[in-house]
């Protein structure tokens, strides 16, 4: 069966269909939604797969839209409309099916089974086997500029079929639609469409298969990749020639600015950092994705938005924050960081939940309640002082009376009107 068969399959295109929907997403520039596509399909399926098989399906061009990156600039994305969305997911999966066997163990991007974690836990191996040069290769705007006829030359090498080439290239040519007009697509894979994972894994393949063949120690996660050596002079030495070797072969731009040696404390690598201890070799989270966590924080407690809203809505926010980003560096050492990261976390939850309470008088009829549930023993003096204290909420929120009665024992209990608070130094203990 041709490859371009297997993609029109109906249990390949129904599994396509159920992922797009899963996955939701924004619309194209047709304004089609998610929810359209079951009645769409059910009346275009049969006409849709005969325009693919004669070669006359003509993707829409995809909508630009920018998203903020963490160093203020924007990183474009193209937005293509479900309907394509829906095709380009079917080819994905089939793609995949079969490249995956193809590529790299140093590989570690847009692969089933694979993780970030599992990229820093080999990069952890080489670190500590003494490979402690690291040459952090960034390439310049990688999904804006792969050019198309380079990788529809890798795709030939193993896919012989012509009309799923096709396919694949009338997608990376499908234009862009950005400000109301619409521009060619000359090169890039726009980022946004589930084929462009699979397509920059096969493009950069090439890059994995020239470093195995010189023997270098590798870490690639998408188009991040660093190289571990065991000197200075090496590191520049190699930094030099595979930068050639991208822009020689692949057509690949090496950004001399970003493009560096380091030692491994000062790497960033996945939003991870190294440090050595008397064991050897650990990671933990990078400071800007400490600062990162902060920022968001301060935003879902801001304590304007956060008083107008219900405890409920503003706890599951934040857990789900919180769950978030310990699960992804949950390899990391941060057992002091959490620690101080959970008390100013729990100190801004408390100032929201007095200016809730906002009345002297309600603040001291729940401060006494919580004295008798917890039994911490307060006066009544200590309490009214609290309740009527001219401080601002920020001050009074740090009193002890207010950390003895409102304790993280208390802000993690689940109660009728909101879920319990998650204590980020427990979860992390026990998830490690």
């Amino acid at each position: 069966m041709e490859l371009i068969e297997w993609i029109l399959q109906d249990e390949n295109i129904n599994k396509a269909i159920k992922s797009v929907k899963k996955n939701k997403g924004a619309y194209g520039i047709d304004k089609m939604s998610v929810e359209e596509l079951d009645g769409y399909f059910a009346k275009h399926r049969e006409e849709i797969k005969s325009q693919i098989r004669n070669g006359k399906y003509k993707p829409i061009p995809v909508r630009r839209v920018y998203i903020p990156k963490s160093n203020g600039k924007k990183r474009p994305l193209g937005i293509p409309t479900v309907v394509d969305r829906v095709v380009q997911q079917a080819t994905a999966q089939v793609l995949s099916l079969g490249y995956d066997k193809y590529f790299s163990e140093h590989s570690y991007g847009f692969r089933p089974g694979r993780s970030c974690q599992q990229a820093i836990e080999e990069a952890l191996v080489y670190l500590n086997e003494g490979y402690e040069w690291v040459i952090d290769l960034d390439i310049e705007k990688y999904f804006d500029t792969v050019n198309h006829d380079k990788l529809i030359s890798i795709l030939r090498e193993r896919i012989n079929d012509a009309k799923t080439l096709r396919l694949v290239r009338q997608f990376l040519q499908a234009g862009v639609m950005e400000n109301g007009l619409i521009s060619p697509s000359k090169e890039g894979v726009p980022q946004g469409g589930p084929l462009s994972p699979i397509l920059s894994n096969v493009y950069l393949d090439k890059l994995d298969q020239e470093l195995e063949a010189r023997g270098l120690h590798f870490v690639r996660y998408a188009d991040d990749c660093n190289i571990f050596v065991k000197s200075e002079m090496a590191a520049d030495r190699v930094m030099k020639s595979v930068t050639s070797w991208l822009e020689r072969k692949l057509r690949l731009k090496v950004s001399a600015t970003k493009t560096k040696v380091v030692r491994p404390t000062k790497s960033n690598f996945l939003g991870f950092t190294f440090w050595k201890s008397k064991d050897g070799w650990k990671c933990k989270p990078a400071n800007d994705r400490k600062k990162r966590l902060y920022a968001k924080t301060r935003a879902i407690l801001c304590r304007r938005k956060a008083v107008a809203r219900p405890m409920k809505s503003t706890f599951e926010q934040l857990n789900w924050l919180i769950r978030g980003w310990i699960n992804y560096y949950r390899i990391g050492s941060m057992k002091i960081f959490l620690e101080e990261y959970g008390q100013w976390l729990r100190h801004k939850v408390r100032v929201v939940i007095l200016k809730q309470w906002k009345k002297s008088r309600r603040i001291y009829l729940n401060l006494q309640k919580l004295n008798q549930i917890i039994g911490c023993g307060f006066t009544h003096e200590e309490i009214f002082k609290v309740a009527n204290s001219r401080l601002g909420w920020y001050r009074r929120s740090g009193m002890y009376v207010v950390n003895f009665a409102i304790s993280p024992e208390i802000l993690g209990r689940k109660t009728k009107s909101r879920p319990g608070l998650v204590d980020p130094l427990q979860y992390y203990l026990s998830n490690i």
